[in-house]
């Protein structure tokens, strides 16, 4: 009898014994220590680009579906273009007849360099006419003093002698005018000539805008809901669809009292809910520069009282290893749990580094 209670004292200290053990292994307390730490708070994420026209007009085409693969620069929607090639015609008229201008500016100045050349020869032969009209009236006045010219005859080249005068005052006053007339031609190319980049940057951005009546795939992948109608009105920024590039990666959430051991390069397996539990495997790729409370909108206010300590998250950037089955099916959004073993070794992490 007395044994048989002794067996049972020692059955039941053995079951709990075991039942400690079991608690102790559960969550990790020594003497039991995993190497492994695990997070389910683990997402697939990618780059989801939203597509929206930068201009206001009615849908005429829409010719793809939700969900459909697209190739970069396929067609996704087309807005009515006939008022954009009218504005690109009537840019390209307005450059054209800038030009015209300029063409005439600069045909001007071919004229205005010719007349400055006439009136420097007319310059030149008003001062002739003046040298012979001096040396008319020296000779005169000489031979008027000897009472062998008439003084009539003086007189008569000495106001000769005066129009010769004038007549140069006249043509130097010419040639200034000329020359002035070449400066304003000049100055009034420059900015005909800035009328005429004007134009073009009008053509360009006519171009632009008629070219943005096509919104297209801006890269490989696959859309996501299609919102645009044929026939419907949008505006500038209005959301037509999504465009999902094929590559992804993951980012774990772990809590700052797991990262100890944590570097990059390091290996790591994660599960995915939506494939029926499928094992991938990944690299650390970096890590978050804060926790993720600090890009939250709204900050929480530690400076109270009544303060509890809660361990924060810091988001790790997972790179999946390329040529695995079922990769292709990881979409953004999808759940998943992750697991780094922190004691692997350095080796290891470097050769998978290079």
């Amino acid at each position: 009898m007395n044994a048989f209670r002794s067996l049972a004292t020692y059955v039941a200290l053995l079951i709990g014994a075991a039942g400690i053990l079991v608690i102790l292994y559960t969550w990790q307390l020594p003497p039991f220590h995993n190497s492994v730490e695990t997070t389910n708070d683990a997402y697939v994420r990618g780059q989801v680009t939203l597509l929206s026209p930068q201009l206001a007009g009615y849908l005429v085409e829409v010719p793809v579906q939700d969900y459909q693969k697209v190739k970069a620069g396929d067609l996704i929607a087309r807005i009515d273009d006939r008022i954009f090639k009218q504005k690109l015609e009537q840019a390209k008229a307005t450059e054209a007849q800038a030009e015209a201008a300029l063409d005439n500016s600069q045909q001007s100045q071919k004229t205005a360099e010719a007349k400055i050349v006439s009136a420097k020869a007319a310059v030149e032969s008003a001062q002739a006419a003046l040298d012979a009209a001096r040396l008319a009236n020296d000779r005169t006045t000489a031979l008027l003093e000897k009472n062998i010219a008439t003084q009539s005859e003086a007189e008569k080249n000495r106001a000769t002698y005066n129009q010769a005068v004038a007549s140069v005052h006249q043509a130097q006053a010419a040639e200034q005018v000329a020359e002035q007339d070449l400066n304003t031609v000049i100055v009034s190319r420059r900015s005909l000539e800035a009328t005429v980049e004007g134009a073009k940057a009008a053509v360009e951005l006519a171009d632009i805008d008629l070219q943005n009546t096509r919104i297209t795939a801006p890269q490989d992948g696959t859309l996501g809901e299609v919102s645009g109608r044929l026939g419907q009105y949008v505006s500038a920024g209005t959301q037509l669809t999504s465009v999902v590039p094929d590559h992804t990666w993951v980012v774990a959430n772990f809590k700052e009292t797991q990262l100890a051991g944590m570097v990059v390069g390091q290996k790591v397996t994660f599960t995915v809910d939506a494939l029926g539990h499928k094992t991938f495997t990944g690299r650390i790729e970096r890590f978050a520069p804060a926790t993720g409370s600090e890009f939250t909108i709204i900050k929480a206010d530690n400076a109270t009282g009544n303060f509890t300590k809660v361990a924060q998250r810091v988001p790790v950037r997972v790179a999946i290893d390329a040529n695995q089955s079922l990769h292709e099916k990881l979409v953004p959004g999808m759940s998943v749990v992750a697991s780094i073993d922190v004691a692997q070794a350095e080796t290891d992490v470097a050769s998978a580094a290079h």
